[in-house]
Order: C-alpha cells, then structure tokens, then sequence
C-alpha cells in the first residue's frame, strides 16, 4: 500500500531519474562487448581449451587462418605474404619462401609439402595471429589482409566468420528492435483498446531494455546471440505487465474519483499478480545458468534480469506515465477489436472430450519428431551465414581446391625425439579423411637436416616446451567423420605423448557436442523442476503443477518436432533456449486461466461453468499476450540472414501460438477430465455440499 501511494505521489521524480538513467545506459551498452565465438564458452579445463591458451602462451599464436591465392605468380605471393606480415597482431605467415628462396624451384621441395601449399592454379599460406580467435584486434588484422589481397584472395578460419557474423549482426541487430517495435506496436493496436497506449507501454518498455543492455557491461562481456535476442524477448515478454496494469487501472477509474487513488489500487493488484507470474519466466532464464556451456549463463543472466527491471517499469515509470498522458490516453481509448468469448468458450467445454482425443493423437508424433530433431541440429556456425559471405566463399574455396575442410593443431613435447614425431605423424597420416601431417618433420624429411634450416622456421614450429604440428582433414567440422576421426587421432597422440594436445575448430566442436548434449537434458530438468516447484506453491496443489507443465510442455514438443517433419536442420543451441524459454514465457497463459477457474470452483460454481467462464475471462489476454510475443519475434525471424537467430526468433514465434491454441483447447478439457481430482488435491477447492446452482440450471427454470 505504502509503496504504491508513494509511486503515485513522487510519479515526476520517478520519470525525472529514469530519463537520467538512460545516459550511463546508452553508455554503458556502447562499452559493453560482444563475443561472436561460440568456441569461448566451453569449460576452461577442457583440453581443447587449455591447449589454446597454452598455444597462445608459449608460441604467441592464437587465430589461425588459410590464405588462398588464384592465378598470381610466386613473385606477386611472396611480395603479398612481406604486406601480411607488416599487418598488426600477425605473428606468422608460413609458404614456400618461408623454408626455400624462390630462386631454389619448388620441386626441391617433399612432395607432402609442395601439394600441402600447391593445387592447380592456387596457393596457400598458413598464417597465424598473436591475438586470441574472436579478439576485436584479430578481427581488424583479418580486414586488413581482404583489403590488401584483393578480391582472388580469400581468408578461411573461424576468425574470418566471426569477422564476418560481427559485421553482418552490427548491420542486423538495430533492424531487428526496429521490426519488433513495429509489429508489437501494431499487434497492440488492434488487439488493446486505446490508439495512444501501446506507445506509452514501448516507451516504459524501452527505458528498461536500455537499462538491461547498459548493465551488461558489468558482465564484461555479452554473446551476440545474448544481444540479438534480448532486446526483442524483453519487449515480448514484459508487454504483458503494461497491459495489466492499464486494464486494471481502467477498472479502478470506475470506482475511484480520483486518478491517483485508481492508479495506487492498480500498481497495488499489478504487484501482486505480475510478481507471481514473472517468477515462473525468471525462473526459465535461470535455468539457463546450469549450463556448462557458458552461453546459456550469459543468456540467462541478461533475460532474467531484464524480466525482473521489466517488472520494475511495469509498476514505477509505466505509472508516472500514464497519469502524465492521461487525458490523451483517454480521449483515445476505443472499443477492443476482440469479441466477447463466451461462444467460443462454450463450444470448447461442450467439446471437450474432443480436445482430450486429439491431445492423445498428437503427442506421440509430436514426441518422436521432437527427439528426431534434438538429433539433426548443426554445430558449424559457417552453417549460419549467407552463402555470400566471404568466410562462405573462402571455405568453399580451401574444400574444392585443396580438398581440405578442417584444420587441427597438435602440441607435442618438445623433448619429443624427431623419430618418434615423424612414426607418428605416419600413423596419423594413416587415418581415414587426413590429407597430411605438417610439421618441421615433413619440412626435414631426407633431404634438408634439421639443423640447416633457418630459426625464423624453426622458431615458428617449435618452443622450450612444445613442437607445433598441423593437420589437414578432408572431412568438415562437427561431422561425425570429423569426430570419429578426432578419436582416432587422440589415440595415436596419447600413445605417444601423455600430455599432448589435439587442438582447433573442430577437436573444440566436438567438446561442444558433447558439452551441450548433457546441458540440455540438465536445462530441461531444472527448468521443469523449478516451475514445477513455483506452481505448487503459488496454486497450492500437488495435481495443478502437472497440469500446466504437461499441457506447455506439449506444446514445445509440437513446436520442436515440427523441424523433422518439415526437413529442417537447426542451430545446436535453439532446441536447449527454446524448451526453457517457451516454457518459462507461456506458462503464465495457463496459470492465469487456472487462477480463473480455482476462483469459479471455489465460489461454488460447477466443473463446466467454472471452466468456461475461466475461459471466457482468459482468452482475450491469452491472446493479446501471445500475439505480443509472436508479432515481436516473427518479423526478426522472416529479416535476419544469420540463421542461429532465424531460426530461434520463429522457434519462439511459432511457440507462441502453439502454447496459446494449446491452453485455449486443452486444458480446459484436462481441467474438466480432473476435476475431481483437482479438487482434492488443491488447498481452498473442497466443494460445499450445496454447491451453487449453475448458469444453465437457472435459465431452465
């Protein structure tokens, strides 16, 4: 009460400090970083990964790139490769000249090495940056290599498509807020009734997403998924917040003389019911957090918090702004363009075995195309970017000239006798789909002793503590060939140095897959568990929980299965956000139908009448609310051209509507089924023995 009278009363000093708020915001979001490498989010005591830093540390390499050249003459190459190494942050760039003079005819060199560099009318150079995979300075050096080399140049490597996804997001991602902004906006304007209102709730809404991204930067850094899509599940989610309010506060203007005291007694019954229902939704965000995968932490972390300041708008700045337009506000004001429900309501109820039939048709499809689809996701981000981008081109480039489609990194003791590296470096090359082993070895062979060859060489591939070798595979990142092969070649490592490290894009690929198949069957459970948990308590039933979780969680079923069935491939991480997301975010359809009908129960109405005025009473902001979310996420989904973000933006829109029909249709039906049950198992739902006469009973007489 105290809290509500005071918002009222201090209402311009509240919008006074939000606008100020929005200054270190802007800032802080414009200092905030953002990673575009999914590779940094894996555990740091993996292999994979403490060979990187160990790369980093000892041989001052970090990213790796090929650099494929076309019809230019080895004079033009060798003055192109001198350019490259002048580029900041390039540590090593290793072609012929690197162990030969171009006086001395390519053909003195082994035949391994010569077809390593050499195919047709194109060439290579390994080049190798001081500077970690997705560092911004990395990123600079790869832009200036494409300007210097000209357009028969290309740069392959996972830091030419993080380079890449950066610049085709940064062009993206403010497109994106403006899509949602715009479609939301509209939804709101068919669907609310009040012309001005919608613009009122998107100014409240976009102060609280520029305070979340401003905050970001006390994280250090955010992943570019992280900033593509929050912006749009913030505004998508906490729309709802802003409509109870306006409505409730429209009921209390009845009643009230004053728009102060009805502003009071709506942020009153607003804090109350909002709070109850954004704890399910900051609860699927947090799950998130149980990932070993850190993407999910950093997801998690940033859309929770954008809930819980979404909730904080709702009931402070939303407020003070609506009674500072209130006039026009009014003035505006409009019939709703959705029709009474009651019709609809009572075909559901009539029908409902119907409902209950169909439900127990579609699950099982929906289950088996939803595990097949868990199956079929893609782990290569270059699966992500248009087929134009240069990162695209330039791997299509590596594959059909030098039939090379992954590259790994091995780390072996130094102390390692050259004998033993070369027996191994055989056995490697052994494995089915390695094209070959390079290493000081194959530049060695029988013809050029060790100890002749230049230190700016030898320096490259070898340190104190580690030989540096490199091995080409016919087979693409995060195929099943490529990790079957890993395998392999991890067998043959360990047989010789215990504590060698096989290295690279795709050895970190395969840690993912890995790594991210236990995290969602962990997310899933959490996720599951803790609203399960939340329902409980907030219903106050042991049967209610399983109820809603079943009714949501078909629908997610339905939502991810459909990919199989349509023949589509998704990006790894969308199945784990979305079954957290999809559940966190429309479970509130169903809590705010079943608060509905426990109130009619309780009353004393029966089974039917309690579910179909629930019905009638709900629908309307079940679908203003998931109209909301899909219009939100449906535009950015048809826009963007990086496919991670396609894909999950219609995963949620599409999710939307499915949850929505699924509340709508089946659990009226399950309610009706239980009821019995329901009651018995619910704290304040034990009937009276004279129950309330019914709506019909009364017409009848």
């Amino acid at each position: 009460m105290k809290f509500s009278k005071a918002v009222v009363k201090h209402r311009v000093p509240i919008l006074i400090c939000a606008l100020l708020l929005m200054i270190p915001s802007a800032l802080g979001m414009a200092a905030t970083r953002v990673n575009y490498d999914m590779l940094n989010y894996l555990p740091e005591d993996m292999d994979t990964v403490a060979g990187q830093n160990e790369l980093l540390d000892d041989f001052h390499k970090g990213a790796f790139s090929f650099l494929i050249l076309e019809d230019m003459p080895a004079r033009d190459a060798a003055a192109l490769k001198k350019r490259v190494e002048r580029v900041d942050h390039v540590d090593t760039v290793l072609w012929y000249d690197s162990v030969m003079d171009l006086s001395v005819p390519m053909e003195l060199l082994p035949d391994g090495l010569y077809d390593a560099f050499n195919a047709g009318n194109a060439t290579m150079m390994a080049v190798f940056f001081d500077t970690s995979t997705s560092s911004d300075l990395t990123m600079d050096a790869i832009r200036e290599i494409r300007t210097l080399a000209g357009e028969k140049c290309f740069v392959s490597g996972i830091s030419a498509l993080v380079t890449d996804l950066k610049d085709l997001c940064e062009v993206e991602e403010p497109i994106y807020v403006g899509i949602a902004v715009a479609l939301a906006c509209a939804a709101m304007l068919l669907l609310l009734d009040s012309w001005l209102a919608p613009f009122v709730f998107l100014a409240s809404i976009g102060m609280m997403i520029l305070m979340n991204l401003g905050t970001n930067y006390f994280l250090g850094e955010i992943s570019y998924i992280t900033k593509a899509l929050s912006a749009v599940l913030q505004l998508a989610v906490t729309m709802d917040y802003s409509i109870f309010l306006w409505n409730s506060y429209n009921e209390q203007r009845r009643t009230c003389p004053d728009n102060g005291e009805a502003m009071a007694a709506a942020v009153r019954a607003t804090l109350s019911s909002v709070v109850g229902s954004s704890i399910t939704t900051v609860a699927g965000f947090i799950a998130l957090c149980f990932m070993s995968f850190t993407m999910g932490r950093d997801l998690g972390i940033v859309m929770a918090k954008g809930v819980l300041l979404g909730v904080l708008g709702c009931v402070t700045v939303l407020p003070a702004l609506i009674l500072a337009f209130d006039k026009p506000l009014q003035k505006t004001r409009h019939r709703s363009l959705i029709p009474n429900m009651g019709r609809l309501s009572g075909g559901v109820v009539k029908a409902f075995p119907v409902f209950i039939v169909i439900f127990a048709l579609i699950l099982p499809p929906a289950l088996y195309g939803y595990n097949k689809t868990n199956g079929e996701v893609y782990y290569d981000m270059g699966q992500c970017l248009p087929e134009d981008m240069e990162y695209v081109i330039a791997e299509g480039r590596l594959r059909d000239d030098f039939n090379i489609a992954s590259t790994h990194m091995l780390l072996v003791d130094a102390n390692l006798p050259a004998k033993q590296v070369r027996a191994m470096a055989d056995e490697m090359e052994a494995v089915d789909g390695v094209k070959y082993v390079l290493g000081m070895e194959s530049v060695v062979g029988s013809r050029i002793p060790e100890e002749f060859l230049p230190e700016a060489v030898t320096e490259k591939l070898k340190s104190d503590n580690w030989r540096l070798l490199l091995i080409n595979s016919e087979y693409k990142v995060a195929s099943d060939a490529v990790n079957a092969q890993i395998g392999e070649l991890n067998s043959i490592l360990k047989r010789y140095d215990q504590g060698g490290m096989l290295i690279g894009e795709a050895p970190c690929m395969r840690d993912m897959i890995q790594t991210t198949d236990h995290d969602f069957k962990m997310v899933n459970t959490v996720s599951i568990l803790a609203i399960f948990l939340i329902i409980a308590i907030v219903e106050k039933s042991f049967t209610l929980p399983f109820l809603l979780i079943a009714v949501i969680e078909a629908a997610i079923f339905v939502n991810l299965g459909l990919p199989h069935y349509l023949g589509q491939s998704l990006p790894f991480i969308a199945p784990i956000c979305i079954s957290t997301i999809q559940l966190g975010a429309t479970v509130d359809y169903a809590i705010l139908l079943t608060n509905r009908y426990k109130a009619e129960r309780a009353g004393g109405a029966d089974k039917r009448d309690a579910v179909r005025t629930a019905l009638t009473a709900s629908i309307p902001s079940i679908i203003v609310s998931g109209m909301g979310l899909f219009a939100a996420t449906f535009g950015v989904a048809l826009y963007s051209e990086i496919d991670i973000i396609s894909s999950m933006c219609m995963l949620m829109a599409r999710g939307a509507l499915i949850s929505m029909a699924s509340v709508i249709f089946t659990l009226p039906a399950l309610l009706l089924l239980c009821d019995k049950l329901i009651c018995a198992t619910t704290a304040g739902m034990k009937q009276p023995k004279h129950p309330k006469i019914s709506n019909q009973e009364v017409y009848a007489k």
